[in-house]
This record gives C-alpha cells, sequence and structure tokens, in this order.
C-alpha cells in the first residue's frame, strides 16, 4: 500500500555544482530542437531526480520510475484535475447494476502486447485477480474478483456495493500480460524490459537518464511525440539553467519568477495546478502511542489560528498557492459540499495571535519567562520533519517559526533524508510533519477522507500504517461515515452531503492534520517547439511532469511543431 509520502509529488530536491548540472544538461542535449534524432523529436524532462535512476518499469512497485499509463495502461484515463467521466483507454464502455456490486466492461479489440502478443479479455482477469491476491500491490483496495464473459468483455463483482471504487478500478490498475507476469513476483520484480499495450516503450536506460521511445504498434497509432528523456541532475540551479539555456523542455517549480514563467523563461509556458494540500502532519493519537504536547487539539487549532498565510505563501511560494478549508474539501472544485455547520469554512489568511493564545489558556497552558506556553512541566517546544533541500518546505517552516514564537509556541525544524523522513511518519515516530495531502484518482473528496482519515489506513506508533493516514487519526464517527459513503451511489447527493457533513464536523473538530495552504504545482513546458499542452482553460490532464497517469495523455496529445 502507498504511504502518503509515495503519494506525494516528488519535489525538486537541490544538491550539488552547477558545474555538474551543466555537464549533464550538455551530454544530454540542449532542448527540443537541438536533441532530435533520426528517428524523431526527443522531449527532456525533468521531475526533480537528484540521485541516480536505478531500473524499475514494474507499475506496482512503489519505486518505479516511469510506465503507469505510459507502458502499462488502465482501463480508462480518470484524472483529479477536472470533472470529466472516465475516458476510454483499454476499455471503450462500463456500466454498473442498480446496486452496484457488478461492473460490466467491454475491451478494445485488436490490440496487441508490445512483443506482439494478443491482448485479451484474460489479461484484465488475471491483473486483478493477482492484485486481489495480492495485497502488498493491492493500493487500490480491489476485494471483489474478475471474470470474463468473452474475449473483449469483463465483469467485475464486488462483495458490497462499491460505486466509489470505479476510479480507482477504471483509471489506476495497470493491466500487465498474464503470458509474462505469471512467472515473476509482482512485488519484487522490477520489469527491466516491461512488455505493456501502451504509447511508449522502455529506451535507452543509464542512471543519470533513460528513455521512453514511442510504440510504432500502439493501438491508438504511433504517437507524434517519438522519445521522452528523463534526466537526473544536481547543482543549485540546475532547473533554472536548464529552462533559461533550453536544455530541459518540461519541468516544475519551484523556479523563481514562477509568476512570470513566459517572460522569465522565454519560450515557455506554464500552468499552475491547485490540488494537493499543504499541511502539518501530527501524530496525534494518544491510544495509538503518540507522544508530545501536538496530541493536544488545543495546540494544532492554535498553531492553525497563528499562521499568516498571506506570509507564508509569498515567501514560500511566490503568491502561487491558495487558500485551504480546514474540511479539506477544495475551494476550487469542491466548494460546494462544505458543510453549512462549519462557521469558519476557508483559513484566515492572516494570522489571529489572540485566537490562538485564548484557545492555549482556556486548556490550561501558562505562558512561561521565556515567552514559551507551558502545561504541567511540559513547554510547549515541538519539532517538525522535512526533508533536506525541499527549500520551498523549509522556507515555510522558517516563517512558521517566528509566527508561532510571538503566541508562546516553539517550533524546531528537523531536516532528514528522504528515507528517513518517510521513515518516520510511517511508523509514527515524528511530532509534526510538513507535507501535502493529495487529492485521489478523481476529483471526489471521499477519496482523500478515506486515505487519510479512516482508522484503516493507519496503525500503532513503531508500526507502518498500511495507509496514509499517518496522523494515526481514528474516530467512530468519521469511520462509519466514511464506510457509508462507499457505498453510495454518486448520483445520490444528498444522501453524500449528509455523510460528508459527519466527516468534517469531526475532522475539523479534531483537526489531526493541521491547514496550512492549498499548494500551488507549477509546471512549466517548451511552447515554442511543442503544442498540445494542457491550459487552464482546457486542463485534460495535470501538466505536473511527474503525474502518472496524467503526463501519458500529454504525451499522446503532444506534437513538435
Amino acid at each position: 500500500m502507498f504511504r502518503q509520502s509515495e503519494r506525494t509529488p516528488r519535489r525538486l530536491l537541490v544538491a550539488a555544482t552547477v558545474a555538474t548540472a551543466a555537464m549533464l544538461l550538455t551530454g544530454c542535449g540542449a532542448g527540443a530542437s537541438s536533441s532530435s534524432s533520426s528517428s524523431g523529436t526527443t522531449l527532456v524532462a525533468y521531475t526533480g531526480q537528484t540521485g541516480g535512476y536505478q531500473v524499475n518499469f514494474n507499475p506496482y512497485s512503489p519505486s518505479q520510475i516511469a510506465g503507469q499509463g505510459s507502458i502499462y495502461e488502465p482501463l480508462f484515463f480518470v484524472t483529479n484535475v477536472n470533472t470529466k467521466g472516465p475516458q476510454p483507454r483499454l476499455g471503450t464502455k462500463y456500466t454498473w447494476n442498480s446496486d452496484g456490486t457488478k461492473l460490466s466492461i467491454t475491451l478494445r479489440s485488436g490490440v496487441k502486447w508490445s512483443d506482439g502478443k494478443a491482448f485479451t479479455a484474460q489479461d484484465v482477469v488475471y491483473t486483478f485477480t493477482t492484485l486481489a491476491k495480492t495485497p502488498a500491490i493491492n493500493s487500490v483496495g480491489f476485494d471483489g474478483t474478475a471474470s470474463a464473459t468473452d474475449s473483449t468483455h469483463v465483469v467485475l463483482t464486488f462483495p458490497h456495493p462499491s460505486f466509489t471504487n470505479e476510479a480507482n478500478v477504471l483509471g489506476r490498475v495497470w493491466i500487465v500480460p498474464e503470458h509474462i507476469w505469471k512467472s515473476i513476483n509482482p512485488t519484487t520484480n522490477v520489469m527491466a524490459h516491461p512488455v505493456g499495450t501502451g504509447p511508449y516503450l522502455a529506451g535507452n536506460f543509464k542512471s543519470e537518464a533513460f528513455t521512453l521511445d514511442a510504440n510504432p504498434t500502439y493501438w491508438g497509432g504511433e504517437p507524434d511525440l517519438k522519445h521522452i528523456r528523463f534526466l537526473s541532475l544536481s547543482g543549485a540551479n540546475a532547473t533554472v539553467d536548464g529552462l533559461k539555456g533550453g536544455s530541459i523542455d518540461w519541468a516544475g517549480g519551484p523556479v523563481p519568477n514562477m509568476n512570470s514563467v513566459a517572460k522569465s523563461y522565454p519560450g515557455y509556458g506554464s500552468v499552475t495546478v491547485t490540488s494537493a494540500q499543504t499541511v502539518l502532519e501530527a501524530c496525534s493519537n494518544t491510544a495509538l502511542g503518540c507522544a508530545g504536547p501536538q496530541v493536544d487539539p488545543a495546540v494544532r487549532h492554535a498553531i492553525y489560528e497563528a499562521l499568516d498565510r498571506n506570509q507564508i505563501n509569498q515567501l514560500a511560494w511566490q503568491g502561487t498557492s491558495s487558500g485551504i478549508s480546514p474540511t479539506f474539501a477544495l475551494t476550487t472544485t469542491q466548494k460546494s459540499i462544505i458543510s453549512s455547520s462549519i462557521s469558519d469554512p476557508i483559513a484566515s489568511m492572516k494570522s489571529k495571535p489572540s485566537s490562538a493564545e485564548k484557545l492555549l489558556e482556556a486548556d490550561g497552558w501558562t505562558k512561561g519567562s521565556d515567552g514559551i506556553y507551558a502545561k504541567d512541566g511540559q513547554r510547549l517546544s515541538l519539532t517538525v520533519q522535512v526533508v533536506t533541500g525541499w527549500s520551498d518546505y523549509i522556507t515555510a517552516l522558517s516563517a512558521m517559526t517566528q509566527e508561532l514564537k510571538k503566541v508562546g509556541i516553539e517550533l524546531q525544524t528537523q531536516q532528514s533524508s528522504w528515507n528517513e523522513w518517510t521513515d518516520k511518519k510511517g511508523k509514527g515516530n515524528y511530532q509534526l510533519a510538513i507535507d501535502s495531502l493529495a487529492q485521489g484518482p478523481s476529483g471526489d473528496p471521499y477519496y482523500l477522507y478515506d486515505n487519510a482519515f479512516a482508522s484503516v489506513n493507519t496503525a500503532p506508533v513503531g508500526t507502518v500504517a498500511p495507509g496514509i493516514n499517518v496522523a494515526r487519526y481514528s474516530n467512530p464517527k468519521v469511520d462509519a461515515a466514511i464506510k457509508a459513503l462507499s457505498v453510495l451511489n454518486p448520483t445520490d447527493t444528498s444522501s453524500r452531503q449528509t455523510q460528508f457533513d459527519i466527516i468534517q464536523a469531526n475532522i475539523v473538530k479534531d483537526m489531526p492534520y493541521i491547514p496550512v495552504l492549498t499548494a500551488g504545482t507549477v509546471a512549466i513546458f517548451n511552447t515554442k517547439d511543442f503544442t498540445g499542452w494542457p491550459t487552464a482553460s482546457n486542463l485534460y490532464a495535470s501538466p505536473v511532469v511527474y503525474q502518472s497517469p496524467d503526463v501519458s495523455e500529454i504525451y499522446m496529445r503532444l506534437k513538435a511543431k
């Protein structure tokens, strides 16, 4: 199962010399116009990778480097950046029975695997059966059975109404070839030479860069974009140098002047996607072993009130982030489901120090001579975990430290490697950590509530949480409402709102994740040499360079000028 850190977008980590970066960039070609080969145009992408790549095209591995949607396809393309329904890929049509226990899928005919073997319904049955039998790779929680009625029709049968599992089973299950996978261990095999049905094949591979090549026998026709080259870079200004020199075609922020990409980086355009919600995660459940001042809800609420979000946004994100709701319903596409019972549905962008202090004092905290509150002999001093090199988060925490000190809360930042940070959060060995709560496969807030707040997705401190509920949050009322949502037909908006109201009232009161801002993830791309990029008015897929399977949809729509 994926933990939160594995669903969170990889960030731009910066660590060595500009000279090294320049050397790597030169070796990989200088932009689209100069990196073309005899077999077609190459797009150079930088996902933020700073260490050497290790070959792994297993789409079910947490450390897979590419292939979800590009090499291995889902049945339908599902994105969370718009409200469109599933779009056909290997599947062409689907229907539910009336109670949501059977999902009938019509498959595309005439599809072949990249090794020339025919794709059939049996491959789909094998994939879903393997997921059900292998919990380690079953990140979508598929608990049904799959059967084929003929070579192009499959029926998924569930033991309970499963309407809310639609986006996952249709859009986040990567169909694999039975004739190859039946002989491998799906949890450990890295699939160095993958066979898929997708628009791209694995090409040249080296630790500093690897390539995906267009599949000449793809069922949808060979893509116009012939090669995608992924770089691993190091250097204090690697991304900026690559954009200014034209040696990177697709990257992401944070970089200087994100608000004026076209002016600062001629030949490039950008789109800002606001969906990942930046939070301070708190190990909050004493019953599961959490310890420290952050287990007190009054402390978490005081931090929430004390944050100057305007200042944090400008200092850390150049104003590209936006407001956040304590309900964690997006203030853009999901605003209509924010419960009317929530008195302050959007977090204040300004600090409210008097409110923070009143909350603490009402809960028995007393300010000491050093200006820091204390209670029962315990100072209100907290340590927050962050990954070394995550410059935007580190800057945000620096601002928070000053803001919280003004209201009597001491915040200390502890930097560590990504692996150590992930381990601490996964096992609950932390007080606070800065990260973001990612949306699920579609724009339905059910997925975030289930992933981050359901008791089933957490575990006692010292044990790795099976899901992304790293706050160790557990509330029977929330669990019951999430379970009720899981069996409701999405068209029954009234009944769903009743459950949303219950969830939101409780998570706002308990606040295991302290809302900071809705992150504006900036995607930067070469508009001089390529057309077909998503735009703010036509956000057909997320343009974030590391967001799968969205990137595969973009690859197929790009054309070289």
